[in-house]
């Protein structure tokens, strides 16, 4: 018999429901989330496992990995996707979910999702870090300025280097506000260091990286764009047509139509969020700064006729499939004329 397992991953369990090929129940079941509890359930089981599908989630990708090595076929299941059919059942448990999950499995309604290599989680982590400690700086030195704001001191427009001084000199007399500042500077001078370490970490990692360096020879796309491109695609040889990464990571337009209605709305924004933001982020660099190429020059041309905003979007989008091209082809971008195969 061949069997369809449904996993619903949490913290400290996994709910199991398996389904027959014939769609029937044929076994429920609660272990803990841990690979070789899993591995070993699955191999006390009697009939043939078909599958094993799991939402895509942040310990779905270890047990994945875990589980392929072990010989189970494992398949990731697309997020949106699958919250979108349990929201059908009027009650939620881990148990009905992990049933939802084996019955999209068994009627093949899924989108799959890569399981990404260990090597770029590791990228993704070290830019997570990056990403947090920076954002933590940022909402230091913005509460900082509501606090002095409470009594008529404004900071102002002022460079990073010089924030520091800016805030005792306004602080300078006051002694409470002294104490408050203080501990929040020191904190802060502490949040810049590791971000100045991080920074050259990510640095030396895209020079040491062949494909980051080649992603670089674009202009607008720097360390962090390119890092983050390479470690959210992974493996380029998983997208069929270059075309596929505007879709694929939410730069698209919606569209939903049933009968006389058809309308088209903004971005799907489905896939990587840090992805999507890294790409408008290298367009508006390349639409506002550095030299003029045949790409800068083509977006203009879109702004002058759709606006700045969509011009961006377009862009960014643009970029993606083109880098995918670099990728796969192993060749530089060039500024003077466009590739064929790329427009």
């Amino acid at each position: 018999m061949r069997l369809f397992v449904g996993l619903d991953v949490s913290l400290a369990k996994t709910a199991i429901c398996v389904i027959s090929e014939h769609g029937k129940i044929v076994k429920e079941a609660q272990v803990a989330s841990e690979p070789e509890e899993l591995v070993r359930w699955a191999r006390e089981q009697d009939g043939t496992i078909a599958a094993i599908g799991l939402e895509a989630g942040p310990l779905s990708q270890w047990l994945h990995r875990a589980m392929s090595v072990a010989g189970l076929e494992v398949v990731l299941m697309e997020t949106r996707q699958v919250k979108g059919a349990l929201k059908a059942m009027p009650i939620k448990t881990d148990r009905r979910d992990a049933e939802g999950i084996a019955r999209l499995l068994h009627l093949g309604w899924f989108r799959p999702v890569h399981c990404k290599s260990v090597s770029a989680q590791e990228v993704r982590a070290v830019l997570g870090a990056r990403k947090a400690i920076q954002q933590g700086m940022i909402a230091l030195e913005m509460s900082m300025r509501g606090l002095l704001r409470n009594f008529g001191l404004k900071v102002g427009a002022i460079s990073r280097g010089r924030y520091e001084h800016r805030i005792r000199e306004l602080a300078d007399g006051n002694s409470m506000l002294e104490a408050a500042t203080g501990p929040m500077l020191l904190a802060r001078a502490s949040l810049r260091k590791e971000l100045a370490g991080l920074e050259r970490l990510v640095r030396q990692m895209a020079q040491d990286d062949p494909v980051c360096r080649r992603l670089m020879s674009m202009p607008g796309v720097g360390a962090v764009v390119a890092l983050t491109y390479r470690s959210a695609v992974d493996d380029p040889t998983r997208f069929t047509s270059s075309k596929n990464v505007g879709p694929w990571v939410g730069m698209t337009p919606s569209r939903n139509q049933s009968g006389e209605r058809d309308v088209s709305g903004g971005i799907t924004k489905a896939g990587d969020v840090n992805l999507r933001r890294a790409l408008c982020q290298a367009a508006t660099v390349m639409l506002h700064r550095g030299r003029s190429t045949w790409l800068r020059t083509w977006a203009a041309q879109v702004a002058r006729r759709r606006g700045g905003k969509r011009a961006m979007v377009a862009l960014a989008r643009r970029i993606g499939v083109i880098l995918h091209r670099m990728w796969v082809d192993d060749t530089d971008f060039r500024s003077d004329t466009a590739v064929p195969h790329a427009v």
